[in-house]
């Protein structure tokens, strides 16, 4: 039965891109992050934005106004941080897997929704307090996955371009062990793509 759902399904997919009516597409995608920690705990006074990158591969299966868009990214996120006593670097380096649903409406214009799953691959927290700066690794404070939210608009242009401007709203705790701390990523994301292969409209 599996085999032949998935015959009329990729018999289904290939009709439609013969006649135009889909497409399917693999890119690359890069630019900055505008990333934060949104925390509870009373040590810290303020989190102030982290600048970094992100970059990697998505594709793209569009069904005449609906496409769905699977991606894996490398991330760099975290937040500078100020103490009572102190100041410090969260930096996070995350792998991260989006999976978006892409509503079109007009000139490739889009509207973007869907989760995305992280996985913490490094990074290191650095703190300095009363002059004494100590650093460790990333992930002997925080979780290994993380949960988020994926907002945004986009831009399909011609020749194969695409922007992207994404918030990603944290859903998980991302503190480890016993901390009290409700520390959640936040990221604001702005991306330039390119379709290597593209079939179809």
């Amino acid at each position: 039965m599996k085999k032949i759902l998935l015959v009329i399904l990729v018999g289904s997919l290939s009709y439609s891109l013969t006649h135009g009516q889909a497409q399917f597409a693999i890119g690359v995608k890069a630019g900055p992050n505008f990333a934060k920690i949104d925390g509870s705990s009373s040590a810290v006074e303020n989190y102030k934005n982290r600048t970094g990158f992100h970059g990697g591969a998505f594709a793209l299966i569009k069904l005449t106004k609906i496409g769905i868009q699977p991606e894996l990214l490398f991330s760099q996120q975290g937040s500078k941080v100020t103490f009572n006593s102190g100041d410090g670097e969260a930096n996070f380096d995350y792998i991260n897997i989006p999976i978006i649903l892409k509503l079109y409406t007009v000139a490739g214009i889009n509207l973007q929704v869907g989760p995305q799953f992280g996985f913490l691959s490094g990074g290191e927290v650095k703190r300095t307090i009363n002059g004494i700066t100590t650093v460790q690794k990333a992930k002997d404070y925080y979780k290994g996955s993380d949960l988020s939210a994926a907002l945004g608009l986009g831009w399909d242009l011609p020749f194969g371009l695409t922007i992207d401007a994404r918030y990603n709203l944290g859903l998980s705790k991302i503190n480890g062990g016993q901390n009290s701390d409700e520390s959640k990523n936040q990221v604001i994301q702005v991306s330039l793509g390119y379709k290597l292969i593209k079939i179809g409209k």
